[in-house]
């Protein structure tokens, strides 16, 4: 059957209920942004009703690249029915120990919510007990590692409820008692305990019994690490699934068919901010910065005070060297929530943009131990590293990014700089394919790996020629691979080579309007290599080009135009 929008809010509704009553207040939030997110009639409601809403049709036909996509699915696309949640209302919702346990919950006191559930029996006692217990333990494994390692360190310290949690649950999974929710929070445990096998089987039983808890979606997806595995999947055919499949492609760097499964969305949830914010993020992976930037001034305009992924924001301003747009974003976030890991990291964006390195890393420390598994934070801190000359620093920052993330190939590029400071290439070069394999369509990965091989110790310049090749078919914004072509084909000695990568980098740079030593060193190539090729009138075209230059090029310049008029006339 097809999907409508009343259909959505419904369920919606329903599930924000469920989920805030569970404690799972993370999948909670997602669900009512996303219940915002489905547009109101304004003929129908008062501008109270839909004034975060107001703005987001402007932004729908900026950033979409249809103009006309259904509300309906495509042709053939069905979804399931709805499955329907049986609430305990016998046991659970009139237990007076169950509202005390959640008082305790919400006051993070999980032990004692845990020991108010001890003796109940209900599902929804047994998962908040379970979860309190979970939660308790996480807690405590924290605390653990600041004692023996310190805030940043790291720790064999481990979950000591896991067993217990995942002895109770697996019984009551196996006389087929469970609820979606204990479900849940078994993949959970499973998969803290590298099961990373039923944790998938558990975690699908999860979302096909319950599509609306977003936390079993996401934990899924990070078992997802290759399409295969995603294909692999027993998915029931719910809109949640529409979701779960557009964040799973930009984690596999499918950015296309992420963008393309958002845009199919955005026809129900067309006010959704999270979906524009996903939207930006794989507009960033594609290095599309003008369009990210422009995404998200929309976001801050509709929200002024939101925090979530304005750190990637930082980064496309930091990218673009725009200090007042940074400068802003860093004191907003600042005077909004000033301790949460992503203001940390804006402000150490912004400190790095001034050049205060020492300050940047301070900014960053301060996110990682807000959150020791904030990823970008010590990515981040290893760049600053290796601006300080810190090698060791960097090198121990990226691998603790690669050993949250192996999949983030800025930390494995990251690890290639480190090493090729230390003059280490062999170990540069295996680090640089990592993350060229990670992310081919970085022109920048490219040239780091060729950089490789054109060092004294390795000198293998074909294969550098293959990396620059590929840099050019990248979209190589900094206009570096062309010129590198040109030069080590000229080494090589392949001069119809070399002149065939100097006229186009020299095209390049006149359609951008770029002077330069590059330019010189183009139209002085391709002036001799056309006099040997006695193609004079093209050569006097670039040694005239030359004319206009001041210096010793103009001088050299007008001896090779001399050798080429007595070459015309014969004397040569």
């Amino acid at each position: 059957m097809g999907i409508t929008k009343e259909t959505c809010r419904n369920e919606l509704r329903s599930a924000i209920h469920h989920l805030t009553d569970r404690c799972l207040h993370s999948a909670s939030k997602w669900a009512a942004e996303q219940l915002v997110g489905i547009e109101q009639d304004p003929a129908k409601y008062p501008p109270s009703h839909t004034r975060l809403q107001r703005d987001c049709s402007s932004i729908r036909r900026r950033f979409r690249p249809n103009d006309e996509v259904t509300s309906t699915p495509v042709a053939g696309t069905s979804y399931v029915s709805s499955p329907v949640v049986l609430e305990d209302e016998n046991e659970d919702v009139g237990n007076d120990f169950y509202i005390l346990a959640k008082t305790y919950f919400s006051c993070r006191e999980y032990r004692r919510a845990a020991h108010v559930l001890g003796d109940q029996t209900g599902k929804k006692a047994l998962f908040l007990r379970c979860y309190a217990l979970y939660l308790a333990g996480e807690k405590r494994k924290e605390e653990e590692t600041i004692e023996l390692e310190g805030p940043l360190g790291k720790s064999d310290a481990v979950n000591s409820e896991l067993v217990s949690i995942e002895r109770d649950l697996a019984a009551v999974r196996k006389n087929g008692s469970i609820d979606p929710f204990c479900l849940y929070l078994y993949g959970l445990v499973l998969k803290a305990k590298g099961n990373e096998n039923l944790a998938r089987t558990v975690l699908v039983e999860s979302v096909n019994a319950y599509p609306w808890n977003w936390s079993a979606w996401l934990e899924l997806q990070s078992l997802c690490t290759t399409t295969d595995t995603l294909n692999s999947l027993k998915l029931n055919n719910h809109w949640m699934k529409d979701f779960f499949l557009a964040a799973t492609y930009h984690e596999l760097r499918m950015h296309n068919e992420s963008l393309a499964k958002y845009d199919y969305l955005q026809a129900t949830f067309s006010c959704s901010n999270y979906i524009k914010a996903q939207i930006a993020k794989a507009q960033y992976s594609l290095r599309e910065f003008e369009l990210v930037e422009a995404i998200f001034e929309e976001l801050l305009r509709i929200d002024p005070y939101r925090i979530d992924d304005m750190d990637m924001y930082s980064n496309v301003l930091y990218a673009k060297e725009c200090f007042s747009g940074l400068s802003y974003l860093a004191h907003q976030v600042f005077m909004t929530d000033k301790y949460r890991p992503e203001s940390c990291c804006i402000i150490g964006n912004y400190y790095s943009l001034k050049g205060l390195h020492e300050k940047s890393v301070m900014y960053f420390r301060r996110a990682l131990k807000l959150d020791k598994k904030y990823l970008s934070a010590w990515t981040l801190m290893g760049h600053e590293y290796v601006e300080m000359k810190n090698t060791p620093a960097a090198v121990d920052a990226y691998r603790r990014a690669v050993d949250i993330n192996p999949c983030d190939y800025r930390a494995w590029y990251g690890l290639g700089q480190a090493y090729e400071m230390m003059g280490m290439p062999h170990y540069a070069l295996h680090y640089f394919k990592k993350s060229v394999f990670l992310q081919p369509g970085d022109s920048r990965l490219w040239i780091a790996m060729a950089h490789c091989y054109e060092t004294d110790q390795l000198h293998m310049l074909e294969e550098a020629i293959k990396c620059y090749k590929r840099a050019a078919n990248c979209n190589d914004r900094e206009a570096i691979a062309l010129h590198k072509l040109a030069e080590l084909y000229n080494e090589l000695g392949q001069s119809e080579q070399a002149a065939f990568y100097y006229k186009k980098d020299l095209e390049r740079m006149e359609e951008e309007e770029r002077e330069g030593p590059n330019m010189v060193e183009a139209l002085f190539f391709l002036a001799n290599y056309c006099k040997v090729q006695k193609r004079y009138e093209e050569a006097e075209v670039y040694c005239t080009r030359l004319l206009d230059y001041n210096g010793p090029e103009k001088e050299t310049a007008k001896s090779l135009l001399q050798d080429i008029k007595l070459a015309q006339s014969g004397f040569l």
